[in-house]
């Protein structure tokens, strides 16, 4: 598997997914890892293989630079996906990772390459011409009093001065990354969306998340969850439900392959 993704399986799973198992690929809220997905990955094992994003700049990649541009990040974790070994796979993006699995959706059907068969999209309202005020945060106290209201990271790391400076860059590329993305028209995906939000999220309202059907032919029904922006930890099996039943069409087949 490319460094881009990584595999999260329940190892004391009775089952592990086989390799012709549907796939779902997770991307990472900003400051986020790969490793956010580790409980969602165990939940839905063996159902769906979950391989999850682990942009430049964190964990096992920290030494290398963040990239603050939408636009490259979704081209490069195109670029990695292994669309070519025909096996069937849906997106699911948390907050800024909602935008990337849209963008990188869009990035496919323009190279004529198969796409996911469906997005979740968790955390986020759909694309306007203008970022939230949320988006366009700057300074380091800025992002640091966001990320400290919305619960993400673990207030150890936030308060702690080595682990804060190890989180900083990743954090700074990936609020300049959403600050500065703009949406460009096209025309609408033709699959399924599912979107996910918390009733009392400051980043994206219900209203704001349910505009997500604009952006898509097929059925985008919206599911409301009792929580803010980090309702996912909260409501871990009824998010598994939710993403198996959209996923439905996909996690039938067999998981030995």
């Amino acid at each position: 598997m490319s460094e881009w993704f990584r595999r999260f399986d329940d190892p004391a799973g009775p089952v592990r997914p086989g390799p012709r198992a549907p796939r779902l690929y997770c991307f990472p809220h900003a400051g986020g890892a790969a490793s956010t997905f580790v409980p969602l990955a165990r939940a839905l094992t063996p159902r769906l293989a979950v391989l999850a994003a682990q942009y430049p700049g964190r964990q096992d990649r920290r030494r290398e630079t963040p990239l603050a541009d939408i636009g490259l990040l979704a081209e490069a974790l195109a670029d990695h996906l292994p669309v070519q070994e025909k096996v069937p796979y849906a997106f699911f993006g948390h907050s800024m990772g909602a935008v990337l699995a849209y963008e990188v959706a869009r990035i496919l059907r323009r190279r004529g390459v198969t796409g996911p068969a469906a997005l979740v999209l968790s955390g986020r309202r759909a694309p306007t011409p203008e970022p939230s005020a949320h988006d366009g945060l700057r300074t380091d106290a800025d992002i640091l009093r966001a990320v400290r209201e919305l619960g993400g990271t673990t207030p150890q790391v936030l308060e702690d001065p080595e682990l804060r400076e190890m989180v900083m860059p990743a954090l700074r590329a990936d609020y300049r990354a959403i600050g500065s993305y703009t949406w460009q028209p096209g025309p609408p995906l033709s699959v399924p969306f599912t979107v996910l939000v918390g009733d009392r999220d400051p980043v994206a309202s219900v209203t704001e998340a349910r505009a997500w059907q604009d952006f898509t032919t097929a059925p985008a029904p919206t599911h409301v969850f009792d929580g803010g922006h980090f309702f996912l930890d909260a409501h871990l099996p009824r998010v598994a439900r939710t993403v198996l039943d959209a996923l439905g069409h996909l996690a039938a087949a067999p998981a030995a392959g």
